[in-house]
């Protein structure tokens, strides 16, 4: 097409239509064309359950980092309490007058701290469970890729071998 059949550079004339979808399905298929669309679903589906694995295991990453920081500020104050344990025994030996007693009581409250500081951090670290959505996930499609699986009244793995030689390929 020449520089003078155009008009703002957009063509003066449209050289064809097409009449058909382009992206419908053929009414008869070839066996490239089902090859080719069973590859592009099973790569959409192994994308998706990647995708599907990161999220559940950023969540319990995230989990699990929120429960260590409770660990670590347990740990910290068990560390700066010991400084009040020995300013106990050090006040205890020392002199026996009525000092100690309120060493004794600071060191016990610092403890609980620690105590329920490290609870919250287990609590928050038990939680964690893995990607069980991926693991049923992936169950499913491992079962919808079996052969025979549509069929209703199809016997489960077990009993289908029971008394046939097994195909390793699964056919």
């Amino acid at each position: 097409m020449s520089t003078g059949e155009r008009k703002n550079g957009v063509p003066t004339t449209v050289t064809s239509i097409p009449l058909v979808d382009p992206h419908a399905p053929k009414p008869d298929p070839s066996i490239g064309d089902l090859v080719k669309d069973a590859t592009a679903q099973v790569s959409t589906l192994v994308r998706a359950e990647v995708e599907l694995a990161k999220a559940e295991i950023t969540r319990d990453v995230k989990r699990g980092l929120t429960g260590s920081v409770f660990f670590i500020a347990a740990l910290t104050v068990l560390f700066y309490s010991t400084f009040f344990l020995f300013f106990f025994l050090a006040e205890l030996l020392d002199t026996w007058l009525w000092r100690w007693a309120a060493f004794l009581i600071v060191f016990g409250i610092m403890v609980v701290v620690a105590a329920v500081l490290a609870l919250f951090g287990y609590l928050k670290v038990r939680r964690i469970r893995g990607p069980k959505q991926t693991i049923e996930s992936v169950r499913e499609t491992r079962e919808a890729l079996t052969p025979g699986h549509d069929r209703a009244g199809a016997p489960t793995a077990p009993e289908a071998t029971a008394g046939k030689p097994s195909d390793p390929s699964g056919w």
